[in-house]
């Protein structure tokens, strides 16, 4: 396993197990600076969303990174406010404007509007078919939402992205989503930074002479999930990619696992008023 190493999606696209987060990277500079460096460190999973406002920084890093474009993998996702057929369809050549590219690998619906989310999807099945964007998905989606998603839909979700950490595992729906050949992708693996003095995963990361954070999204590779931690700082970015030199024991990922408690740091996605 390796930086370059991918999950294939329903539709075949190879998408990257570990990506590079850019959730709460200020536009101008910093996102471009962190993004420069994650290419450089030998990511090429970038994850932006238009209510991040940095699709332009991401988009100017990728244009100076000298990367070819089709070596990289860019997900953005669709805010809140523009669900819905036509608004999506805008919306989606927005941040392409901003991205200053002409498709992104991976589209993602970023919430479940109630009454909007269908129509939503099924402006991304166009799309889909348009070859504007080579995958489709969704994030923070319970089992439920999926299931009225699917009903309609020709295409089902390749992606499910949603809050998961040691504390909130999310083991039911990551069987839903396994049963439906539906990617989960991690959000705040490290349960925005509240692990990292986790004493359990600290005795493991000592243990193989690695840091909280290396310990845990190494967890993530081992569980299956794809994982895209941010950090704006360039040695935090580099230690990050740094999880391939090593593996967990059944045993050690088993303890990691049983730290659940069903506890989320972001808002529950029945609950949510945005």
């Amino acid at each position: 396993m390796n930086l370059k190493d991918t999950v294939k999606l329903a539709n075949g696209v190879e998408m990257p197990r570990l990506g590079f987060g850019v959730w709460k990277v200020k536009d101008g500079d910093e996102a471009v600076n962190s993004v420069k460096w994650a290419i450089e460190a030998g990511y090429i999973s970038i994850d932006t969303a238009a209510a991040y406002k940095n699709e332009e920084g991401v988009g100017q890093a990728i244009k100076e990174s000298g990367v070819k474009r089709e070596d990289l993998f860019v997900t953005t996702k669709l805010w809140n406010a523009e669900q819905g057929y036509e608004s999506t369809l805008a919306a989606f050549d927005e941040s392409l404007r901003k991205l200053e590219l002409d498709y992104v690998d991976l589209y993602l619906i970023h919430w479940p509007v109630e009454g909007k989310f269908k129509d939503t999807w099924r402006a991304f099945e166009k799309l889909y078919k348009d070859k504007r964007v080579r995958a489709i998905g969704v994030c923070n989606f319970h089992e439920h939402h999926l299931k009225e998603l699917m009903e309609d839909a020709e295409i089902a979700p390749m992606v499910n992205q949603i809050e998961l950490h040691p504390q909130l595992t999310q083991e039911p729906l990551r069987k839903f989503c396994a049963e439906n050949n539906i990617v989960v992708e991690a959000w705040s693996p490290l349960g925005n930074g509240k692990l990292l003095a986790n004493p359990e995963i600290k005795a493991i990361a000592d243990a193989h002479g690695k840091s909280v954070a290396q310990v845990i999204l190494r967890w993530d590779l081992q569980i299956g999930v794809v994982t895209i931690p941010k950090s704006v700082h360039q040695e935090r970015i580099i230690q990050n990619a740094d999880i391939f030199d090593f593996e967990l024991t059944e045993e050690e990922v088993a303890k990691i696992s049983g730290l659940n408690k069903d506890e989320r740091t972001g808002p529950d996605p029945d609950n949510f008023n945005f």
